[in-house]
């Protein structure tokens, strides 16, 4: 008969063993674990990532190549500059307005990835019809088309990106899609102005020299649409929106609503560059002549692309590393206020030294840089993953409402009494948007 002590001690070595075997598995297990979470920070540059920066420099680098050349081509049709005035502003305003639906969509559905080949296909092809158009009817139905779809894929797209990669990680990843963009933002027009030439040098037919363009911008177009449908894939959040549209936006959380105020504050002041790019000609004409003044203006807008374009990533990149995207944000914030405090000093002093407008226009490309990049941190990080994508729409509506009041109240102010109070009125707008960032930054309710 078998010793009863014997027996319960090979029992107990038995369990022992055992639980040396779990103890290290789990040790196994959380070094896998570990390794996992490091690798996820290591591959922030995955397939999703580089596949939606390129996508966003080819799509850029056609509708940009349009945009450019669009204002020439309506003069070449015969039509007055209101005309641009009303295709631009429809066309903003349907962008922006159609965001806030799309990212309603997107967080109920499962078809995000879908949503968003539609928007780039409608962008892509809109400068066929450009090429098509004989008037500016046919002008305005295509640039709706094409902006309608920059509305429906952005807040899908900003999305299905803040999903790809770890929260650790999404400044970078922002950045480098933001830098995507801007980068085909400049090769793209300079590509078609210098077919423009090239065109018109031999073609008998002014309109000729711009349908070529338009043809051309829509290589790039399609070479979007096909880059996004056949590379990306729309990550599995686990988690899908399921009421109404008001019910969506009234459960956003509130540190998110409070935040879209201190953005809509920022964005009433925040004019488009094209004023700056006004400012800049209008200061230097005196000195350099109109031509000559516009051209050098040209280039300083070119600098701000430039610094846009190479500051997006470092600038997600330091969000990652300090983890305060919106202390960053109020940062930048503070810079965009500065730049208009410099354009209205520039006006009262009659200050009209390139290197000083210089100036102005590298702080007012790393301020898209901020501000593009940042913004779409922030939202992903206060918005929280169920209603991610009406957030991204919220976030589009604001900023497109507060572009058109911006733009149009610097422009209305300007003309009205001095350019002086136009972008003095912008400093103090923008100032606030900034204070109220800052203040949720520093109470440590956006960290």
């Amino acid at each position: 008969m078998a010793d009863p002590t014997s027996g319960t001690a090979a029992a107990v070595g038995v369990e022992a063993r055992a639980s040396t075997g779990m103890a290290t598995a789990a040790g196994v297990e959380a070094r896998a674990s570990s390794g996992t979470s490091a690798a996820t920070g290591a591959r922030w540059l995955n397939r999703n990532v580089a596949a939606m920066g390129i996508t966003s420099l080819f799509s850029d680098a056609s509708h940009e190549t349009a945009t450019a050349v669009l204002p020439g081509f309506l003069g070449v049709l015969g039509l007055p500059p209101v005309a641009l005035g009303v295709i631009e502003g429809a066309s903003d305003a349907l962008a922006s307005f159609v965001k806030l639906g799309s990212g309603w969509i997107g967080d109920r559905t499962a078809s995000r990835w879908g949503i968003a080949v539609v928007g780039y296909t409608l962008t892509g092809i809109m400068p066929l019809g450009l090429a098509l158009a004989g008037s500016w009817p046919v002008v305005l139905g295509a640039k709706l088309v094409g902006w309608l779809g920059r509305g429906i894929r952005g807040p899908v797209r900003d999305a299905m990106l803040a999903a790809s990669v770890a929260p650790e990680a999404r400044g970078r990843a922002f950045g480098f899609h933001r830098a995507g963009d801007t980068i085909g933002a400049v090769i793209g027009p300079a590509l078609g102005v210098a077919v423009l030439g090239a065109f018109a040098a031999t073609a008998t037919e002014p309109l000729a020299a711009f349908r070529a363009v338009f043809l051309l911008a829509l290589i790039p177009g399609i070479l979007a649409a096909l880059t996004f449908a056949v590379f990306v894939r729309d990550p599995a959040t686990g988690s899908r929106s399921t009421g109404t549209f008001r019910a969506a936006v009234v459960g956003l959380p509130a540190r998110f609503r409070r935040y879209l105020v201190a953005v809509g504050l920022f964005g009433i002041g925040d004019f488009a560059p094209s004023l700056l790019i006004l400012a800049a000609t209008t200061l230097l004409a005196p000195s350099l002549g109109i031509v000559a003044a516009g051209a050098t203006a040209g280039l300083l807008y070119v600098l701000r692309n430039a610094v846009y374009a190479l500051g997006a990533y470092p600038v997600g990149a330091l969000s990652d590393r300090t983890g305060r995207p919106v202390l960053l944000l109020a940062v930048g914030y503070a810079l965009g206020a500065a730049v208009a405090a410099g354009t209205a000093l520039a006006f009262a002093a009659a200050i009209d030294d390139p290197a000083y407008l210089a100036l102005l226009f590298v702080g007012s490309g790393l301020l898209a840089a901020v501000e593009d990049t940042l913004e779409a941190v922030s939202t992903a990080e206060l918005a929280g993953d169920t209603a991610r994508a009406t957030a991204f729409g919220l976030l589009g509506t604001v900023n497109g409402v507060g572009d058109l009041v911006a733009s149009a109240g610097v422009g209305l102010v300007w003309t009205v009494l001095s350019p002086f109070a136009a972008f003095g009125a912008a400093t103090v707008a923008m100032g606030a948007g900034a204070a109220l960032v800052a203040g949720m930054a520093l109470r440590g309710a956006a960290r």
